[in-house]
């Protein structure tokens, strides 16, 4: 049940080649690199040319998605080091693989969330890190835990622009598309993994159950920190006044949210 084996990511190739070294040149070669090992084999139109010309070999690949779909198969990873560039990994099989067959590569893409009632909802987003990422999120958590922001510290799977887009919200357009859908609302807790909702606190886990998630989370109408506590504590003071004034406690945390964000320059965690 084991199985040891090793890849080599885009930068530690392009680290490792000669022509890296050659200012100009080594722009325009990996410039077509990237387009054609990473971006055609992702692409409906072009999939097909790609794996007819390569056979799908010598594709590249980073080093999120070659975990991830390590994870995927149903592998456990236990030991990972990189060493002159090459990525080595000792990984065990623990269960069933996934059977992911029409994974998402697009830069729109959607999660599974838990909505109201416990019910597993498709969030719409603008894709902030590697395919395959969301097998990973065990990995990460155990190798590093989670940071002050409440997100998994130290996280590889964040593509080079996925934190200006997640600090400004852009990532989270999208969201509006399950606004009108019906599966969000407007202000509440965010909608969070099954993963993430079993790290949080039983008491705070039965309350939002009772709500459906919101897009404005509590804890930027309260101009609170993002850390978890910090988090935890914004969402379980929301949705206790929630329970007892109904109607007008979204409008208050709307408002108060808005303020914040355009007077206080509150940003995302």
């Amino acid at each position: 049940g084991i199985i040891l084996g090793h890849f080599e990511t885009f930068t530690s190739r392009a680290e490792n080649k000669k022509v890296y070294k050659t200012p100009v040149l080594k722009h325009f070669y990996f410039g077509f690199d990237f387009i054609f090992k990473r971006v055609c084999p992702k692409l409906p139109f072009l999939k097909k040319v790609y794996f007819f010309v390569t056979k799908g070999k010598n594709r590249l690949l980073s080093k999120a998605e070659a975990l991830g779909r390590l994870v995927s198969c149903g592998f456990d990873i236990v030991d990972y080091k990189v060493i002159d560039g090459i990525h080595y990994f000792v990984a065990k099989k623990v269960k069933e693989p996934a059977y992911d067959l029409s994974p998402s590569y697009g830069p729109f893409f959607k999660m599974k969330r838990v909505g109201k009632n416990g019910k597993i909802i498709r969030v719409y987003k603008f894709r902030t890190m590697h395919p395959y990422s969301e097998y990973l999120q065990d990995y990460v958590l155990k190798l590093n835990g989670y940071a002050n922001t409440g997100k998994p510290a130290n996280d590889f799977r964040l593509v080079p622009w996925g934190k200006f887009l997640r600090r400004y919200w852009l990532d989270e357009l999208p969201q509006l598309i399950n606004l009108f859908k019906g599966d969000l609302k407007l202000v509440g807790c965010r909608p969070v993994s099954e993963r993430y909702f079993q790290d949080i606190p039983k008491e705070v886990q039965e309350l939002r159950l009772k709500q459906k998630p919101g897009c404005i989370p509590p804890y930027v109408a309260l101009n609170r920190s993002g850390d978890v506590n910090s988090v935890l504590n914004a969402e379980k003071e929301y949705l206790k006044e929630k329970i007892k004034n109904p109607y007008f406690t979204d409008t208050k945390y709307f408002f108060k949210a808005i303020y914040n964000i355009i007077f206080k320059h509150k940003r995302s965690a």
